[in-house]
């Protein structure tokens, strides 16, 4: 609403703008699809019968012979996965081909195919054209259907159709063909050269002396670790039965026995050079031994006469835990003790010593006859290396044998089993398909209605799609009117003042014979006088004027006035606000009311606003026509309505009063001069109006143009409002005249006369 107006962003496509759309080109989108449903009915009686029949075809699995090239063993039956693209699709591809059906032609014949013609390329294309080929999901089964105008040959043909498929589907898929001869030649190529392999293999393993290469090289592993462990044991006892001899040596008090081991030498050594022990516990170490042996033997007499709870026997118990405990603690003390106790002589008899000697030698012939089993045994570890070395040198030459004899193996029997295969093949021949069969036969021919019913849909929706498309294309493409309140805002980013409905053409001349009188008096009659002015004794504020488009018969009636009184009033109070907002404070306040164009209604809403605005306020309303026709020609004795001019000076006004407080004077008389005089008169017009007593002064300006002074006439007024005739003023001149109005500086409003609501209110609602 300021000097300055900024571009809104046009908004989105929203459903009011769908609405508006259909329900404003409703006659074209209902004529249109009328069009396309009589079409669409008409169908069945033009287009010629069509008739069809049915099969269906079950694909198990799918057998491929493979080229002896392919030496992989993976397998030969492929079986269709869940959604029939792995395999069943290349069915569809082999049913539906060109040579298929060509060859389908040539044995049904082209002229029984074609209605006049013998082509075969022809026929071959209508059978091809004519043929659906689908699966149904999750299925495994193709639905095969031919359709023709001549119900004779669909059955034929499909039956044609799906035995040539299979004898097609053999060809492809199973067909070796020249392959034979090299089957069985390289067949027994493989077999010679495996029982020469497998030949040299023998005489490879009988030069090593094995069996088995595996299980030879296992055994030998197997005796060398037994070997070795045997030689570890044998080691680790004879060091166990030399150190049993030197401290058997080293208890004697003799000299060490000469063996392999130099440590017993060693220890026997720091054991006599220990410090021996004083005589006094040589005796009490004597002495405690004594009386452990007659304890001991004491308390062994009388636990086998008394129980083991028995006073005495716990006392001998308990004696000989005490002497033992001393015992202990002496040899703890004094090691050197131990050789004392060993050298005293048992009470049982013998001689201890010669017992110890003999104990000494055996363990010395123990150790020589270990010594002899370690030298035995490493011999023998030797001997199965040796032997385990030669394994090893022949694996390489057995390996490789054995590695080309499987290779040879399983080339010979997969070319063996190809070769089989091939001979299955022929004897089942192309008419013997196990893996495809027929669920349904081809059936006996019946009308087929899928295609009639595609061209009525498609009729139906694409006149449907096409009469709305026109009327997007009408609405957004071809008319760049003006058509909702909501578009000024959003499209031209001018303030819409107020929107004004389309009443009985408003605007528009209709009652071109209407009285051409500007005052009517109470109830609507003349006054006295008859001459279409006022009797000096009338009361003004008892009279209702009349638009100076009725006074000059080219329009609005006087119930059109009635009827849009409210919208002038809702304008009044709309400029009123704004002043108010704008602080504008003086009087009088300047507003010009034009057009983009003629027919706008410019006159109607300028007479509408000037009669409001004299109903409120205590102020005088002045109402000026520029235009160059007189719209409001009043005449008094004969003489032309009073000027501007006369209008501004308070003792000559009185005859341009209409109403109460309302005055209208007329500037076009000079039609030739007004547009290049009236600017510089007005420039000195201005002083006398802003020292004038109107409130208002509005002034009836004639549509914008590139001659029209309305331009240089608007930087003078306090605001411009601009009358924009819904559906016929284009969005681009208002764009353009608002650009000539705002720079000059002037305040921009837009009155949206005729506006046409086509949607119901219950399906939108617009202010």
């Amino acid at each position: 609403m300021s000097r300055k107006h900024r571009i809104q962003p046009a908004p989105t496509f929203t459903l009011g703008d769908l609405l508006h759309v259909c329900f404003r080109h409703k006659r074209k989108i209902l004529a249109i699809s009328g069009v396309g449903l009589l079409i669409a009915l008409i169908l069945p009686l033009v287009m010629p019968k069509l008739y069809q029949s049915e099969a269906k075809l079950f694909i198990r699995y799918v057998l491929d012979t493979k080229s002896p090239g392919q030496l992989d063993t993976d397998a030969r039956i492929k079986a269709p996965d869940q959604r029939g693209d792995d395999v069943i699709n290349t069915e569809l591809e082999i049913l539906t081909s060109l040579d298929v059906a060509q060859e389908v032609a040539t044995n049904i014949g082209p002229e029984k195919i074609l209605a006049k013609g013998t082509n075969l390329y022809e026929a071959a294309m209508v059978i091809h054209n004519n043929l659906q080929a689908d699966v149904p999901k999750k299925s495994n089964v193709i639905r095969v259907i031919f359709q023709h105008h001549d119900a004779s040959i669909v059955q034929p043909v499909l039956n044609q159709l799906i035995e040539t498929y299979l004898r097609r589907h053999v060809e492809i898929h199973r067909s070796v063909g020249a392959f034979d001869d090299f089957l069985t030649k390289e067949t027994d190529q493989l077999r010679s050269q495996l029982i020469q392999t497998e030949q040299d293999l023998r005489q490879a393993k009988t030069n090593a002396g094995i069996i088995s290469l595996d299980d030879s090289k296992k055994a030998y592993g197997e005796e060398i670790a037994k070997i070795r462990q045997q030689i570890l044991d044998a080691e680790a006892e004879l060091a166990e039965r030399q150190a049993a001899a030197d401290e058997m040596t080293k208890l004697l008090h003799t000299k060490p026995l000469e063996t392999t081991n130099s440590a017993s030498t060693t220890n026997s050594a720091s054991l006599t050079n220990e410090v021996a022990a004083p005589s006094g516990k040589v005796s009490e170490y004597k002495r405690v031994c004594s009386l452990l042996d007659t304890l001991e033997k004491k308390f062994e007499d009388l636990s086998v006469q008394l129980t083991t709870t028995n006073s005495v026997v716990s006392s001998l118990r308990d004696q000989i835990a005490e002497n033992d405990k001393i015992k202990k603690q002496l040899e703890d003390e004094y090691p050197s003790l131990l050789s004392i106790k060993l050298s005293e002589p048992r009470t049982t008899g013998g001689d201890s010593s010669d017992h110890t000697h003999l104990d000494l030698i055996s363990e010395v012939a123990r150790a020589t006859a270990l010594q002899s089993k370690i030298r035995v045994l490493t011999n023998q570890l030797q001997t199965t290396l040796n032997r385990a070395s030669v394994i090893d040198e022949a694996e390489g030459p057995i390996t490789e044998l054995q590695r080309k004899r499987e290779l040879e193996e399983a080339h010979y029997k997969y070319f063996s089993e190809n070769l089989e295969q091939s001979k299955i093949d022929a004897a089942l021949g192309p008419g013997r398909v196990s893996n495809i069969s027929k669920i349904q036969a081809p059936s006996p021919p019946f009308r087929a209605a899928s295609k009639l019913v595609k061209a009525m849909a498609m009729v139906i929706f694409g006149s449907v799609a096409g009469a709305f498309v026109l009327a997007l294309l009408l609405e957004f493409y071809f008319d760049p009117s003006i058509k909702r309140p909501l578009e000024v805002e959003a499209k031209l980013g001018i303030p819409l003042f107020i929107s004004i409905p389309l009443i009985h053409r408003n605007g528009k001349a209709r009652l071109k014979g209407a009285a051409k009188t500007r005052l009517l008096g109470p109830g609507g009659t003349p006054p006295s006088g008859g001459s279409g002015i006022p009797a000096p004794e009338a009361d003004p504020s008892q009279t209702e004027v009349l638009p100076p488009a009725a006074a000059n018969g080219s329009g609005a009636s006087h119930d059109l006035l009635r009827e849009l009184k409210p919208f002038s009033e809702a304008l009044r109070d709309r400029l009123i606000t704004y002043f108010e907002i704008q602080k504008l404070t003086h009087k009088p306040k300047l507003v010009a009311v034009t057009s983009c164009g003629e027919g706008s209604g410019v006159t109607t809403a300028a007479s509408g606003l000037a009669a409001s605005l004299s109903e409120t306020g205590d102020g005088n309303v002045l109402l000026v026509d520029m235009n160059s026709e007189g719209a409001a020609h009043q005449f008094y004795k004969g003489n032309l309505a009073f000027g501007l001019e006369e209008a501004l000076e308070a003792e000559k006004r009185s005859g341009a009063l209409v109403q109460d407080k309302l005055y209208m004077v007329t500037e076009g008389q000079g039609a030739d001069n007004l547009p290049r005089a009236f600017p510089k008169r007005f420039t000195h017009l201005v002083p006398k109006l802003k020292a004038s007593d109107y409130d208002y002064i509005i002034f009836d300006m004639p549509p914008i143009s590139q001659i029209s002074f309305t331009p240089r006439l608007a930087r003078f007024m306090d605001m411009v409002l601009v009358v924009v005739e819904a559906e016929k003023t284009s969005r681009d001149i208002v764009q353009r005249a608002a650009t000539m109005l705002a720079e000059s500086g002037a305040n921009l409003g837009i009155i949206l006369n005729k506006r046409r609501s086509y949607i119901p209110e219950r399906l939108h609602q617009e202010l």
